[in-house]
């Protein structure tokens, strides 16, 4: 019988603390009743730091960092939760949890039992690194970005046809909702822009075949993102029009953080 690996237990705890985390929430809110968040915060934090614990193994080895697909998914959410967390001592963001648990427990899961594909060790030159930090901040920004864009969506729907109820109940108001969507989309464009001037100075080739759909396509997210933070300071972009380019910057930064790995490690394996 192979030895079970040494991130199995931690995997199991960080999935195990996220689905009592989300359940705990889920209940409160279906009865109109707002979630401790000092107990969403210890359960939470628990979590996370399983989480890590799980992944530092798969991602720290011999060979050098091993940021595969799986790898890069479960960093991110781990990072985007823990990030929320932090935020909740200063910002009602508490309600964002009830979607990023699941998302923690899907990639904790996934990292420990899908079969690896192709994998790219990276070389640990401190500029590297700093690109790939910056990236994954950048990343997880705007998911947070997009996770409070998609509750304003539902916000606006349960107002606009007047039955607040549930979850909605407990949200604050729709100005400041949209305040803390542009902070989200604001930290992200920064993060996205020194991730990109990171890329330039550090990466030898960004145009070389294995990055130049990244590159292009992270270039275009920039400046998706650019124009929808002009638009809402220059002609008070709002509502469903924020929401969509929001969710179109999202998209083509998924594309090229995800779409590249995804291709190269399972389907061409190179």
């Amino acid at each position: 019988m192979p030895p079970l690996s040494p991130s199995l237990l931690p995997s199991l705890a960080a999935a195990l603390l996220y689905a009592a985390a989300t359940v705990y929430q889920a209940l409160r809110l279906g009865q109109g009743e707002k979630a401790s968040r000092r107990l969403l915060f210890v359960l939470g934090a628990l979590a996370v730091l399983a989480h890590g614990t799980a992944l530092f193994p798969q991602l720290w080895t011999a060979q050098g960092l091993s940021l595969d697909f799986l790898n890069s998914a479960s960093l991110i959410a781990a990072a985007v939760i823990a990030l929320t967390l932090v935020a909740c001592f200063s910002l009602p963001v508490h309600n964002l949890l009830i979607l990023l648990f699941p998302l923690g427990i899907i990639t904790v899961l996934l990292t420990q039992f899908v079969p690896k594909g192709t994998v790219p060790f990276i070389d640990e030159e401190p500029g590297i690194l700093a690109h790939i930090l910056l990236s994954l901040l950048a990343y997880g920004m705007f998911t947070i970005a997009v996770v409070q864009s998609l509750l304003l969506l539902l916000q606006n729907h349960q107002l606009k046809h007047k039955h607040p109820k549930g979850l909605i109940k407990n949200f604050p108001p729709l100005q400041t909702m949209e305040s803390l969507l542009f902070g989200f989309l604001w930290a992200g464009w920064v993060l996205l822009s020194m991730s990109l001037i990171s890329g330039w100075l550090f990466v030898e080739n960004l145009f070389a075949q294995h990055l130049v759909h990244k590159t292009l396509l992270a270039c275009l997210a920039w400046i998706v993102f650019s124009v929808l933070l002009w638009g809402r300071n220059r002609l008070g972009w709002r509502g469903h029009k924020a929401i969509r380019w929001t969710l179109s910057g999202f998209c083509l930064l998924m594309l090229a953080y995800f779409g590249s790995k995804l291709v190269r490690e399972y389907i061409l394996h190179i």
